[in-house]
């Protein structure tokens, strides 16, 4: 049977979900996970429906795409299917096709993952590699170091505090606790925590977000800031801890993150908690 794009309806992304899930391993590239799903949950279920794309043969996930912003496509392949030859020229078939609900016309992004054939392939058609991210891991086999600061898990009632933090350390940020409640009742987030740190004035100085793709599997970061008035005093790295030790009791393997090479600063403060960087990776960008 031909390969066949989808476009899951509210009720399909648990099956989108699934396959990620199914799809995160330790010492595989890093490639769309779904706590990205989750997080992008924050816009509401039928936007989320709306941003997801499946391609599968004989009713079988072989690929997920998000529409993650502007022109950006994020995609995760099975990990039997990285050659296949057809779904790669179906996906840029399907790249290359507005109408078909993928990518806008003009200026475009895809994250593929290095050693899918679709990258190569879009290589091959005049796609360049964009600016560089730093992947970085860290495994969870050991006990996490204590943070050394107070850490809260958020419900409900700190959805306003968690809002605010994550307004004031990321510039331009609209999130609002009306986010935080539409991102907690999606189903990626009974296998995730938000987590507050607060300095010894009780003061809500960082926040994350983790997600668990279930036991064994590597969880991720999504996202994580620190208040811009709190920087350089080692809340980074503390709530990055706490991060790494949330995932550890949810039975995560390793925890991930992937943070733009150029902020060398956040590539520091993972490093300090213990990530290491798994060689840069850049996504491909099609020009207008």
């Amino acid at each position: 049977m031909a390969i066949a794009l989808g476009k899951p309806g509210i009720d399909e992304l648990t099956a989108a979900e699934g396959a990620l899930r199914g799809w995160q391993s330790d010492g595989t590239p890093t490639q769309l996970h779904p706590g990205d799903l989750g997080w992008f949950r924050r816009y509401g279920a039928q936007a989320t429906a709306a941003a997801v794309r499946t391609w599968s043969r004989d009713n079988r996930v072989l690929a997920v795409g998000l529409l993650d912003g502007p022109g950006l496509l994020r995609l995760a392949i099975a990990p039997g299917a990285w050659r296949d030859e057809e779904l790669a020229r179906k996906l840029v078939t399907d790249l290359a096709a507005p109408e078909r609900g993928g990518l806008p016309t003009g200026r475009a992004y895809v994250e593929a993952s290095p050693g899918t054939l679709v990258r190569d392939l879009l290589l091959a058609d005049g796609w360049q590699p964009d600016e560089p991210w730093t992947p970085l891991h860290r495994d969870l086999a050991e006990p996490v170091d204590d943070p050394g600061v107070r850490i809260e898990t958020v419900g409900p009632s700190g959805a306003g505090v968690r809002a605010a933090v994550q307004r004031a350390a990321f510039e331009g940020s609209a999130f609002a606790s009306a986010h935080w409640h539409a991102m907690a009742t999606g189903p990626a987030y009974a296998d995730a925590r938000c987590l507050l740190a607060y300095d010894d004035q009780d003061t809500a100085v960082a926040m994350v977000t983790v997600w668990s793709a279930g036991p064994g599997r590597p969880g991720l970061l999504e996202p994580l800031g620190v208040h811009r008035r709190h920087r350089g005093r080692g809340y980074g790295r503390a709530v990055t801890l706490a991060a790494a030790a949330a995932l550890r009791e949810l039975g995560a393997s390793s925890a991930r993150v992937c943070t733009p090479s150029a902020n060398a600063g956040a590539v520091a403060t993972y490093r300090s908690a213990g990530f290491r960087g798994l060689g840069e990776v850049r996504d491909l960008q099609r020009d207008a």
